[in-house]
């Protein structure tokens, strides 16, 4: 049973520790924790231990537009190059698709990541986080705003998910909503109903995400009325709720402390305060919010309206790598109220808890998983978990594996 001991423990769970120890036993779990090791320790020195990271929100079947979609001046401006992009792929099991998926993987786990929630239209990451051992809730992602029969596409989902046996594994599997803008009311009905009947139910959508979504719901209008009509989609009957993403959802009973809501650049303090109420957690992904075009989330008010926060780097898309260290620092720098332990905790334990593997990872504690990494600390740093949300980058991680 090995024992590591370096200058700093950072449990996430409970208060750090100077010369922490924690140890190992042969199922990888975690059997001790503190600072008097059981067993003579392996000493890392001027390292920090801590639980890997959880990115609780990213795109792996999009790693293959890195750096081919430029920064949008307007997310409608930003969606619509996307768009034409992966038309250029109409085959989801495509090479440079999947090859460029399993190089994010192992580019995600460098840089500590040891827990992932993948959004997929396609499902073709599966195998691939299976083959990676990345322990991953992957959520296939619907769109529908005009189908006739939304029951009958949602089943028709549910049984590809069957197929792929993915929940005999520690890779999870529901169904998601993408967004308000490209997915029915009847649509939310019927998704939330399957994923409520899941052994693991959890879901996601990306809501309050921009300006444009904002004024499609009060008003109908605007350039994603425009994009829904050029794609002969729009819906004739629907009729604008004339109010914020939040209350639309969560009156769809579609929003509760089962779904993940992504982004929320647009969210007000009413929109928070019912978030907070219902349970849900707020997954946010400065870095990409920039690059499509809408701008940084009030991250300091989801803190301040005791929302619980998780972070993701959304896909390569939009985002210069999946290291979520370098999120933590964008959210460092949008966020400077926040204590840094809080911030490290969003990209843990809350990660791990929101995903549904709260009970195995996120924390270093008694009887969880071994997902641990050890991050070199310089010399003269003394505030630890500030350090830890300034920028690390992967040649100063290592994983005890």
């Amino acid at each position: 049973m090995p024992t590591y001991q370096a200058d700093w423990l950072l449990p996430v769970s409970d208060e750090p520790v100077r010369r922490g120890c924690v140890t190992v036993d042969a199922n990888r779990h975690i059997s001790a924790v503190g600072d008097d090791p059981v067993a003579a320790p392996t000493d890392l020195g001027r390292r920090a231990i801590l639980p890997a990271l959880v990115n609780s929100h990213t795109h792996l079947e999009l790693s293959y537009l890195h750096e081919r979609v430029p920064a949008g001046t307007t997310f409608g401006q930003w969606v619509r190059v996307l768009m034409a992009l992966r038309r250029q792929y109409p085959d989801p099991s495509a090479p440079e698709i999947l090859s460029a998926a399993r190089q994010a993987i192992a580019h995600a786990r460098a840089s500590g990541t040891g827990l992932i929630g993948d959004i997929s239209n396609t499902l073709v990451t599966i195998p691939l986080l299976r083959e990676a051992a990345m322990p991953a809730h992957v959520f296939h992602e619907l769109l529908g705003f005009n189908v006739p029969d939304p029951a009958a596409r949602v089943e028709g989902a549910r049984a590809a998910v069957t197929e792929t046996g993915a929940d005999a594994s520690d890779v999870r599997v529901t169904l998601a909503a993408h967004a308000p803008y490209s997915v029915s009311p009847a649509m939310f009905r019927a998704i939330r109903a399957a994923v409520d009947e899941h052994a693991h139910p959890l879901t996601t959508v990306h809501l309050g995400e921009s300006t444009e979504e904002i004024e499609f719901l009060k008003h109908g209008t605007g350039s994603f009325r425009a994009l829904l009509e050029e794609l002969g989609v729009w819906a004739p009957d629907w009729a604008a709720p004339a109010t914020s993403p939040v209350v639309y959802l969560s009156d769809l009973g579609f929003l509760d402390r089962c779904a993940l809501v992504v982004h929320g650049v647009q969210f007000d303090g009413d929109d928070l305060s019912r978030l907070a109420a219902l349970g849900a957690t707020v997954v946010s992904c400065p870095r990409s919010n920039v690059h499509v075009g809408v701008g940084s989330p009030p991250l300091e008010a989801f803190y301040a309206m005791d929302v619980d926060v998780a972070f993701g780097t959304d896909s390569l898309a939009s985002a210069a790598d999946l290291n979520l260290f370098s999120e933590l620092k964008e959210a460092r720098r949008i966020a400077p109220r926040v204590p840094a332990r809080r911030l490290i905790e969003s990209a843990t334990l809350s990660g791990a808890r929101a995903l549904g593997f709260g009970d195995d990872l996120g924390s270093v504690e008694v009887g969880k998983r071994a997902a641990l990494i050890a991050v070199r600390i310089p010399d003269g740093v003394d505030d630890v978990e500030e350090y830890l949300v300034s920028g690390i980058e992967p040649d100063d991680v290592m994983w005890l594996d």
